[in-house]
């Protein structure tokens, strides 16, 4: 039996004029659906000037054009770059390069005015370093993470690329950057504005991947574009790059525990040398090609004499893996740090070795900068610390070196033996500051706010139709916290989230977020009547993309027209954005998602320009905010059986099932009741009408006429643990008149669960 015939005045029917998405020519289910794209939403904070999560990489561009002025970039795991100009005690944030959608993992200058970074999002990019954040052009030849980059240092073109696929690339950035021929530009697949040289992504294509088996396979039918040489030869995950002064000398190293050198002009294998024990993770060259340096996870730093292709010197400083290495422009001394939180000074004639700083973080990379030197840790902030660069040994003048012997746990047992040196310094000299990333999460009940907690232990909650922080809490105890918000009640799971970024990141899927449903009232909505449904995943997209909507409209000759189309019985559903559902403009969020043309993409909301179409996003966020369409959906409706009260001596009056919208709140069963059963009963016994008094109980505990049925399904009312919705199981719901003369009448609802 419909619901139509049961509780039909207060329970709209659904719309089923709806399509059903990645389906094409048929409505049958014979054809198994494509996985849809997904829509991904990172809430900032207010503060954008500041990294929110580890900085993995550093470059430092000293004083040039246009303003003389030295520069310091730092892309971080929060899947950006910054721009900082420095000066003697000051470091500005003058631009953030967002369109990574991953881990920004390394970044290097090239040119004079080029920025190149790669990503956990498998992408090279290259950026004018000058502009306010403008990417010129996305690289994607990787299959797996690009995990380094190396350089010529000296006003070169050429950057060489490698990642966890075990691909090294190697790249004449002039050649990449040249303008595309008409060809090329119809193979762009990454240009959410479709305009180069405003901010959006231009892809240039790599149409040939070449992959850990050495094999190269074509892409069909798409136009040839620039193709990079590749480094043929890495069996397995490539971690570190150098390259000499010349660039005609390239290193690399990686799980294979082994440094390979190649000829970086033709990609071809000269030597592979063997030494380390565990992970290669740092590398440098020094600018005449024949000196190596390589750091690794086995804790050894070791000296390659390339022409005589040995080891010529160990060295064993640090207690565990060496992350990262910089040297002195004569190459005579090295700057090392890694995952034992410290930084160390060697000579590499000498041996003498000094402990500069440890702090409290993993050191990720080094830059050195006049006589300073940049550390990123694995925190959101970098330091700069005193390093004597032109005359390190300065340093050693001071006193506390220690000569480093040439096996690991020579260093290892020294430190136990209780000899581990004292720092050098014990401040930096300079720090940019950054902002604690989230660590950890909570999605509470009513699915509309996230409670996080971030490493400096503050706890906050934020409202994620909105995209705000609602309040912070301070360092106060999260369980606790989480224990005074809980609400008693249901909501389908519409979204997760996670907090790989350090901030906190939404993931919209469908159909599965069309599922939660709540009434205007609910959402203080005074606009629409209070029984109006509104879809969350549907209103948040709106809010999300309704400045982008605008510059489309704009842009269009003919205005852009939302589609009145039903959907589930809301012929009144507009392109309105209600205050639940405004996202703000002053610390926008951003979205990471792709179309059908190429992969993932990141900007703030307010960089969209209109121009976005079915290239760059997904159809089905497209089909819901132009034309008002959901896919079908289940699990929208509880089913249950209306029966007299134990003991009564009314007769049924409804056969079979009905079903109800989950959402339906008890005081509309309660007005059901009496509307259609109580009333009847009473008035055909000819006694003078007097409106009845009802209480609707589960477990003999009374309901609040304000929960809903799916509430009252989900939750136990003897305050055990949480039951899930859709697991066998059954709810009664009493409904006892509470009238004196005529207490033994009532009805019970039985709710059916769905398998």
């Amino acid at each position: 039996m419909d619901v139509m015939g049961g509780l039909g005045s207060y329970v709209v029917k659904g719309n089923s004029a709806m399509h059903r998405l990645g389906i094409a020519g048929s409505a049958s289910n014979s054809v198994r659906p494509r996985k849809e794209k997904r829509f991904t939403y990172v809430l900032n904070d207010a503060d954008d000037t500041k990294h929110c999560a580890g900085v993995n990489c550093l470059a430092v561009l000293n004083p040039s054009k246009p303003d003389n002025s030295s520069y310091l970039f730092t892309g971080s795991r929060d899947g950006t770059l910054k721009r900082w100009k420095l000066n003697e005690d000051v470091a500005t944030c003058s631009a953030t390069f967002e369109s990574h959608a991953d881990w920004v993992n390394d970044a290097v200058l090239v040119g004079g005015n080029t920025l190149v970074s790669c990503s956990s999002d498998t992408t090279v990019k290259a950026w004018d370093c000058f502009s306010n954040g403008i990417c010129t052009r996305t690289f994607r030849q990787h299959t797996d993470y690009v995990t380094c980059l190396a350089a010529v240092e000296k006003n070169g073109n050429i950057v060489a690329s490698g990642g966890l696929g075990g691909e090294v690339f190697i790249w004449d950035i002039e050649a990449a950057l040249a303008p595309l021929t008409k060809s090329s530009e119809a193979a762009d697949e990454d240009h959410p504005s479709g305009t180069n040289g405003s901010g959006n992504l231009l892809v240039v294509n790599s149409l040939r991947t070449i992959g850990s088996s050495n094999d190269i396979s074509s892409q069909t039918n798409i136009p040839q574009g620039y193709v990079p040489i590749s480094a043929k030869g890495h069996k397995e995950s490539v971690y570190a790059l150098a390259m000499d002064d010349t660039g005609n000398l390239l290193v690399s190293g990686g799980t294979e525990k082994a440094v390979r050198v190649w000829d970086s002009r033709t990609g071809s294998k000269m030597m592979k040398l063997r030494g380390h024990t565990d992970n290669i993770r740092a590398l440098l060259l020094d600018s005449t090609g024949r000196f190596c340096l390589s750091g690794s996870s086995d804790s050894m730093i070791r000296l390659w004499d390339l022409g005589q292709q040995r080891c010529v010197h160990s060295y064993a400083v640090h207690t565990d893996s060496v992350w990262s290495l910089a040297s002195t422009p004569t190459f005579s001394h090295v700057y090392s740090g890694g995952r034992d939180l410290s930084l160390y000074l060697t000579d590499l004639a000498t041996r003498e070795s000094m402990l500069l700083c440890t702090k409290e973080y993993p050191i990720q990379q080094l830059a050195m900068h006049d006589d300073g030197i940049w550390v990123a840790t694995t925190d959101s902030s970098v330091h700069r610390w005193s390093a004597e660069g032109q005359n390190p040994q300065k340093v050693f003048q001071r006193g506390g070196s220690f000569l480093a012997g040439n096996l690991s746990f020579s260093r290892a047992r020294a430190s136990l033996e209780g000899s581990t040196p004292v720092p050098l310094y014990r401040e930096p000299t300079f720090s940019i500051d950054g902002i604690p990333g989230i660590v950890q999460y909570e999605i509470l009940n009513n699915k509309r706010h996230v409670l996080t907690k971030d490493n400096a232990g503050s706890v906050k909650l934020w409202e994620i139709t909105r995209g705000v922080l609602v309040q912070d809490y301070g360092q106060v105890s999260f369980e606790k916290k989480k224990e005074e918000l809980f609400e008693m009640v249901s909501i389908p799971a519409w979204f997760t989230v996670d907090s790989r970024l350090g901030n906190l990141s939404v993931h919209l899927d469908t159909p599965q977020c069309f599922s939660a449903e709540m009434y205007s009232v609910d959402l203080k909505i005074t606009e629409k009547a209070e029984d109006d449904k509104f879809n969350l995943a549907r209103e948040t997209l709106k809010g999300l993309l309704a400045h982008w909507l605008s510059k489309k409209k704009h842009k269009s000759e003919s205005h852009v027209t939302i589609s009145k189309v039903e959907v589930d019985g809301a012929p009144e559903n507009d392109s309105a954005v209600y205050p639940p559902f405004e996202f703000s403009t002053t610390s926008p969020p951003s979205i990471i998602t792709e179309g059908s043309h190429n992969g993932p993409w990141r900007k703030k909301i307010t960089a969209l320009d209109g121009t976005e179409d079915g290239k760059d996003l997904p159809s089905w966020v497209l089909d819901c905010i132009l034309d008002n369409r959901l896919p079908p959906r289940e699990h929208t409706k509880c089913s249950f059986y209306l029966q007299p009260y134990e003991g009564s001596t009314i007769p049924s009056v409804t056969q079979g099932k009905l079903s109800a919208p989950r959402i339906l709140r008890i005081h509309k069963v309660f007005s059901y009741v009496m509307e259609k059963l109580v009333l009847d009963s009473l008035s055909s016994d000819g006694k003078p009408w007097q409106k009845p008094s009802i209480e609707i109980l589960c477990n003999n505990q009374v309901l609040s006429t304000d929960t809903s049925l799916a509430t009252d399904r989900a939750w136990n009312m003897n305050h055990e643990s949480v039951c899930c919705c859709d697991a066998f199981l059954s709810r009664i719901l009493q409904h006892r008149l509470l009238d004196e003369p005529r207490t033994n009448l009532g009805y019970m609802l039985l709710l059916w669960a769905r398998k």
